[in-house]
């Protein structure tokens, strides 16, 4: 049974996530989102991508080769941009990877060898090494700072992007998320 202290270190650890998440939104602000450029390019990247939609509406009915040629010139311009997208992003993606690898390694010093959680199951093998991460024994219930803070930061992160609304747009990655709805 885990006690007080260890419920402490959970709110610790998920406000060390939300921290985290914060700044990287701010970052990611600062170095990208109020950019001239990225502005530009964000409503470029929504503009094809309707175009792209439309046009696989109108061939999908129309089997002409300019409608196929059309719609093939708007997907490589989509790729296109959807790249010069990535390398703006690309340098705000280094700060934000810099910062929470340093807030982990302070977090794994606090949080050395104890674990702040117990799961209730046990892990797949693969899953095992963070779950359990620098934790003595073998009781692989337990779980380890580096686990649920990883945890935290992937639910966190979307969220604050989507409150924020700093999240990229839909067209930009060229496939549907993993959490997107089918269409």
């Amino acid at each position: 049974l885990f006690s007080l202290m260890a419920f402490t270190d959970l709110i610790v650890i998920f406000c060390a996530s939300l921290f985290s998440s914060l700044l990287a939104e701010a970052l990611s602000w600062v170095l990208i989102y109020r950019t001239d450029n990225y502005k530009r390019l964000k409503d470029s990247v929504e503009n094809v991508s309707k175009k792209v939609e439309k046009q696989k509406e109108a061939t999908s009915t129309n089997f002409k080769p300019k409608a196929k040629k059309k719609l093939d010139r708007y997907e490589e311009l989509l790729k296109t941009q959807n790249s010069e997208l990535s390398m703006i992003k690309m340098k705000s993606g280094f700060a934000v990877m810099i910062t929470t690898v340093t807030l982990i390694s302070v977090l794994n010093s606090w949080f050395e060898g104890r674990p702040v959680a117990r799961l209730p199951f046990e892990p797949i093998s693969f899953v095992q090494s963070l779950s359990h991460r620098s934790l003595p024994g073998t009781d692989y219930y337990e779980c380890s700072m580096t686990f649920f803070f990883v945890l935290c930061s992937m639910f966190i992160r979307g969220t604050v992007q989507k409150i924020l609304g700093t999240e990229p747009p839909k067209g930009a990655g060229g496939m549907p998320g993993m959490f997107d709805a089918p269409k």
